[in-house]
């Protein structure tokens, strides 16, 4: 399983100075034999009886491409290639107890305080209207006031 929103969150709060409540806490995972959303939930539920203060949300990538009209993803890595933010585009998981960072386009964006739009965000006139709704409306410029927008 891996993190993704919650690491973008908590760097640009240590860029900013400032400390705020995760709003969400994105696990995902790749299973193709198991795509349906009650095993998400059962999943969410297992994390809430663990840790029942934060907020979890469970996504499994195998079904995730549905959402947005995309071929099947073939992994976590190609689900998170997916994502419409390159700062956001990147996840965490623990392998033989070291932590692996996943970042298909790098962190460079991530640590530089930009919110651009992925490869497949950027190109295609489908998808590209959900990059901007999507800024626009998790107004993180309210809160990261230093982030640089590119629409």
């Amino acid at each position: 399983m891996d993190l993704c929103g919650v690491l973008r969150n908590k760097l640009w709060d240590v860029l900013h100075g400032i400390h705020t409540s995760a709003n969400d806490i994105d696990v995902i995972y790749f299973q193709e034999n198991d795509v349906t959303i009650e095993t998400e939930k059962r999943f969410e539920a297992q994390l809430h009886r663990l840790l029942p203060d934060l907020p979890w949300s469970v996504k499994n990538q195998a079904r995730m491409h549905l959402k947005n009209h995309l071929q099947p993803f073939s992994s976590s890595f190609d689900g998170i290639s997916h994502f419409p933010e390159t700062a956001t585009a990147i996840g965490a998981r623990l392998i033989n107890n070291h932590i692996e960072i996943i970042a298909p386009y790098g962190l460079t964006d991530l640590f530089e305080l930009k919110i651009e739009p992925t490869p497949k965000y950027l190109k295609t006139e489908k998808l590209h209207p959900i990059y901007q709704q999507r800024v626009a409306t998790k107004k993180w410029k309210t809160i990261w006031t230093n982030l640089i927008l590119n629409n």
